[in-house]
């Protein structure tokens, strides 16, 4: 997927309109919390003025109806400037003449961070006037906000229809080049570990990945849907009983690539003080609950990454933000930190997971974009990738 770079343009003296994702976590009183999102974009952000170029940065924050005080993008700001080492002026707006007239008097190598864009529903609308504003802001785009690459909006596609040169940053392109090849050219064995409470999210990833992997290992809540479909007694485990039917189909379509768990943990109920036992899969009482894989399953799954080249991890395979039930997601994260293979996570919860940790330097790339990365993986059309300049 050959999309203009970053390093193909010349920045000298441009309005660069970035679009980056700084929709980070702030506290009671907003600070942030986490600025692994910050952080990702500050390549590209320095490389567009270490060459000359100004920057003009656009983001989301959070999921606001409207002007919400509390979701302003000052802090951010604030967070960023520390990270960069240098003045960023955050503005009260994204569009109107007051901000042009800002980004007008911008000098070379300064950086500017508009207000939330989600202030105005027509961001996630697409609105063209909207997308218009917001162009009108730049001479070059840039996109290096994979998160929000699956959606169309304004400032992720729609605004690229008004510039003749439309770049992917540093941060979009490490993502794009990693799940590239894992959806076009993975290297063998290819291993899979698909997790999280539901199959409904991810039936299509499970599906696109049967036909690509040599082996998916399937854990966390969902496993208990392909169990019930087996016939098996869950308890009170987590089931989408309108699922059962596309399990079925899923078992019968996978044959052997599909390995589930040889035994869970379970409980009487699942919280941090739970008293726990394993048990195997076909041998879950009818009144407890299963919250995470067994001792034999982690074994069965760690010799499986341990052959493997590369390896997609989607999803926790138990309820790992409580200790008794967090061994199975820590043993896997652990075995992908020492594997030899390349070693992919996406995913929101997996991340978390890998973080809690501290084991995301041994990952060859963590996604930043859950929701983007599984449509990625299923073989989808990203808009905001789509929308583009080829080389």
């Amino acid at each position: 997927m050959a999309k203009l770079f970053i390093e193909d343009l010349k920045l000298e003296g441009k309005r660069v309109l970035i679009r980056v994702d700084f929709n980070v976590p702030l506290d009671d009183n907003l600070n942030v919390t986490d600025d692994t999102r910050i952080r990702e974009s500050l390549r590209t952000i320095k490389y567009v003025i270490d060459h000359g170029g100004k920057a003009v940065l656009m983001s989301h924050l959070g999921r606001p109806k409207g002007v919400t005080e509390k979701l302003r993008m000052k802090p951010v700001g604030e967070r960023l400037s520390q990270l960069l080492n240098k003045p960023v002026k955050t503005l009260s707006e994204c569009i109107g003449e007051e901000i042009k007239k800002e980004v007008m008097a911008m000098s070379n190598g300064d950086v500017i961070l508009l207000e939330n864009l989600r202030f105005h529903a027509e961001e996630e609308k697409n609105n063209p006037e909207f997308a218009t504003e917001l162009a009108s802001l730049g001479d070059i785009y840039i996109n290096d906000a994979f998160g929000t690459a699956h959606r169309a909006h304004a400032s992720t596609e729609g605004v690229t229809k008004y510039f003749q040169q439309c770049a992917c940053g540093y941060l979009l392109k490490k993502e794009i080049d990693y799940l590239d090849k894992a959806l076009k050219s993975p290297e063998r064995p290819y291993i899979a570990i698909i997790g999280g409470a539901k199959i409904s999210g991810k039936i299509d990833v499970i599906t696109s990945l049967l036909e690509k992997v040599d082996t998916l290992l399937i854990g966390g809540g969902m496993a208990y849907t392909f169990f019930k479909a087996m016939g098996y007694e869950i308890g009170k485990s987590i089931v989408e009983m309108d699922k059962i039917d596309m399990a079925k189909n899923i078992l019968a379509q996978a044959k052997s690539k599909l390995v589930l768990p040889l035994d869970v943990v379970i409980a009487d109920d699942i919280t941090p003080d739970a008293k726990t036992q394993v048990v195997s899969v076909d041998n879950i009482p009818a009144d407890k609950a299963g919250a995470d894989i067994g001792i034999k399953t982690i074994d069965l799954f760690i010799e499986k990454i341990k052959t493997a080249k590369m390896v997609v991890w989607n999803g926790p395979v138990g309820v790992f933000e409580m200790e008794p039930f967090a061994n199975g997601t820590n043993s896997i994260a652990k075995a992908l930190a020492a594997s030899n293979a390349i070693t992919i996570v996406g995913g929101g919860d997996s991340v978390a997971a890998v973080n809690k940790f501290n084991l995301s330097d041994k990952i060859s790339h963590i996604s930043t974009g859950g929701g983007a990365s599984l449509e990625f993986l299923e073989g989808k059309k990203l808009p905001g990738i789509e929308a583009l300049t080829d080389k």
